[in-house]
């Protein structure tokens, strides 16, 4: 009784040992244009950069639902566009100067988020 118990599990066991392999249809690149907004610090309202900073130039970022059945348009996809803005312009921080909603239909969206800002590069705070 104990053979055929001990021949099932062996053979359960080898069938789990093959030579698996992970392909995959992401491009590293994609993955590092996505996650390339995470990198822009923002700064909005009363919350300001310290220190030293240049200013790179104006970048603006833009939500909008096209159709009815689509997500509304959303000021943090519209911000998270404007940190992406940032980024390609080698920036590490975003001044937001004005956000805005609209939610009529214009301009071929039904609704219509914008964020307009400044993106700067920011002094590298030095290691101690």
């Amino acid at each position: 009784m104990k053979m055929p118990t001990v021949t099932v599990i062996v053979l359960l066991l080898s069938g789990c040992a093959g030579d698996y392999r992970f392909n995959s249809n992401l491009d590293s690149d994609a993955i590092n244009d996505y996650f390339k907004a995470s990198d822009v610090t923002v700064f909005e309202g009363k919350l300001s950069p310290q220190g030293q900073y240049e200013v790179l130039g104006l970048v603006e970022g833009e939500s909008c639902q096209i159709k009815p059945n689509d997500v509304p348009a959303a000021i943090s996809d519209a911000r998270t566009q404007a940190r992406r803005a940032a980024a390609d312009k080698q920036a590490n921080g975003l001044i937001i100067k004005r956000c805005a909603l609209f939610e009529e239909a214009a301009q071929g969206c039904i609704s219509r988020a914008l964020c307009v800002g400044q993106a700067i590069k920011m002094a590298k705070p030095e290691a101690k």
